[in-house]
């Protein structure tokens, strides 16, 4: 079964917007991955298709509501479907490339972008969605969390990366953020290539390498090295 994804937003005409392009876009062409939208405003309240409403309580902004976005996904996905239902939001778990694999290694995922100051609480507990995040910061929407969330999902399906060993060496991949690279040419502004790249010894540039990634990580990211030392 091939990796399917189904968005659900206001703005369905922002997909596949980059994914559309590059090795993305290819495997999209090729089949290799499949994108469906639909769009929330066809369940609208009334003449103007209202999806929205001042929260209860009282405060700023405006809320999703419930029972518009419960019919959107009803309506765009079968209650015998075995994908995670996700919805982008600031609040949710952080992403990461440990559950972007095993997503990438599934039938797809169902995505739901919110907008506006958040949604009804209501429909997430009620329709299982995964509050999922890809920061800490905020978007105007989960459309470009989704966009991001979909590229590191899509570049890992079997024949999308031109080499299967281009997305193990990675940064997140094994607990470290990736070594140095480097290319021609071989001086730049007085700056050289470090001599173990120019041995030719494999196993002195793996262990090069290894240790570059470790200094790294210790300085830029010591949560990752405490995370895999408790692990």
């Amino acid at each position: 079964m091939s990796f399917h994804a189904s968005i659900l937003t206001l703005y369905p005409e922002m997909f596949p917007g980059p994914l559309g392009i590059s090795l993305a876009g290819e495997g999209l062409r090729k089949e290799l991955w499949s994108l469906d939208t639909h769009q929330i405003r066809e369940h609208g309240i009334g003449r103007h298709r209202n999806v929205d409403d001042n929260p209860a309580g009282g405060g700023a902004g405006m809320v999703l509501r419930c029972d518009v976005l419960a019919a959107a996904i009803d309506a765009a996905v079968p209650a015998d479907d075995a994908r995670p239902r996700l919805l982008m939001s600031p609040r949710g778990r952080p992403l990461q490339q440990r559950q972007v694999r095993d997503w990438a290694e599934g039938p797809g995922l169902v995505i739901v972008c919110g907008r506006f100051e958040g949604v009804d609480e209501r429909v997430i507990e009620g329709r299982n969605l995964i509050e999922v995040s890809i920061g800490d910061y905020i978007l105007s929407g989960g459309e470009m969390a989704a966009l991001t969330l979909l590229d590191a999902c899509v570049r890992l399906i079997p024949g999308v990366m031109g080499k299967v060993a281009s997305g193990e060496d990675e940064s997140f991949e094994n607990g470290l953020l990736e070594y140095p690279h480097y290319t021609r040419p071989r001086e730049w502004e007085g700056r050289g290539l470090p001599e173990v790249l120019l041995s030719g010894d494999h196993a002195r540039i793996a262990k090069w390498r290894r240790e570059q990634a470790e200094t790294i990580t210790r300085k830029r990211r010591p949560d990752l090295l405490a995370k895999r030392d408790q692990g």
